[in-house]
């Protein structure tokens, strides 16, 4: 029996229905309809899906496609149950060994290991015993972010430095009591010039676009005060967002590369997102039929296989 649509685009439930009233619902509608679209004009079935549905029989869909599931590291449990089950049932893109990877940014060591630039980071394992002045101490950093290593939208990040880390231990203890926690240096381009994100589909940089956060804040996302601005990316940009998605084991079907510029081609990773990134495709509608025309391929390569 064949499956009764072919993608489903995945949200959770406090997005199923936007809110033509919140501009942030709207911005997720604008996104998803691209993409949406996009698949529809290539003979493609295709609806949208929280991925709690407790109605949809995941069999009965050629593959999902993570677009805006932002609730998965608050309810991290339940999401990790589902997507195991659904795993077994229909297939993922990126794919299922792909998303797990990137769920937990300790993945960063592990392109550092490959090769990819990074932002410097100490990770510290659930119930370790550490404080934060001393990993300062260690590390030599005047000024670091800490942050859960499985979560997103700024999730318990807090910016510190030598001065005030004291006031922040009883916190990052209780954090690190619950869950494993990050603890990167601070780069302050993020202030200076904003963090660059470049989307690479299939490989290939589609378009690119640059997060500054509002004055006297360090967070670049919008839901936080922060302005997105189109950005044409150069060259070495491009050519260093490639390198960190080709470093992965799988070639991501998608990738958002979040990355500073320290100086002429020297770049730090901030971030690979390949679970449910924001891919900006309202700044270049070009890239969602990018994003269509790969996922077809890979759909009709497995097809063949």
């Amino acid at each position: 029996m064949s499956a009764s649509t072919d993608v489903i685009i995945l949200t959770e439930d406090r997005y199923t229905t936007p809110d033509p009233r919140d501009w942030y619902q709207q911005q997720i509608a604008t996104e998803d309809g691209l993409v949406a679209d996009a698949l529809r004009a290539r003979g493609q079935r295709v609806e949208r899906r929280s991925w709690a549905d407790p109605d949809m029989h995941w069999r009965d869909t050629r593959c999902a496609l993570f677009r805006s599931t932002w609730d998965y590291f608050d309810r991290f449990d339940a999401f990790s149950r589902w997507f195991d089950r659904a795993a077994a049932q229909t297939r993922f893109f990126n794919d299922a060994a792909t998303l797990r990877w990137n769920m937990d940014k300790r993945y960063l060591a592990e392109l550092r290991a490959a090769g990819v630039a990074i932002v410097p980071t100490v990770y510290v394992d659930r119930g370790e015993a550490t404080r934060l002045a001393n990993i300062l101490a260690a590390q030599g950093w005047p000024e670091a972010v800490f942050k859960p290593v499985v979560s997103g939208a700024a999730r318990l990040t807090y910016r510190i430095n030598t001065d005030n880390a004291a006031a922040h231990e009883a916190l990052f203890a209780d954090c690190v009591a619950a869950e494993a926690m990050m603890v990167q240096a601070f780069e302050p381009a993020i202030v200076s010039d904003g963090e660059l994100s470049l989307i690479v589909i299939d490989g290939l940089t589609t378009h690119a676009i640059r997060k500054t956060a509002k004055v006297g804040d360090f967070r670049v996302q919008d839901d936080h005060g922060g302005t997105v601005h189109a950005h044409a990316p150069a060259d070495d940009e491009r050519a260093f967002a490639e390198a960190a998605v080709r470093a992965c084991a799988t070639l991501p079907l998608y990738a958002r590369v979040d990355f500073v510029r320290r100086g002429p081609n020297d770049f730090r990773l901030m971030e690979l997102e390949l679970v449910e990134p924001e891919l900006f495709f309202r700044f270049h509608p070009p890239a969602a039929d990018a994003l269509a025309e790969a996922i077809i391929k890979r759909l009709a390569d497995a097809s063949e296989a």
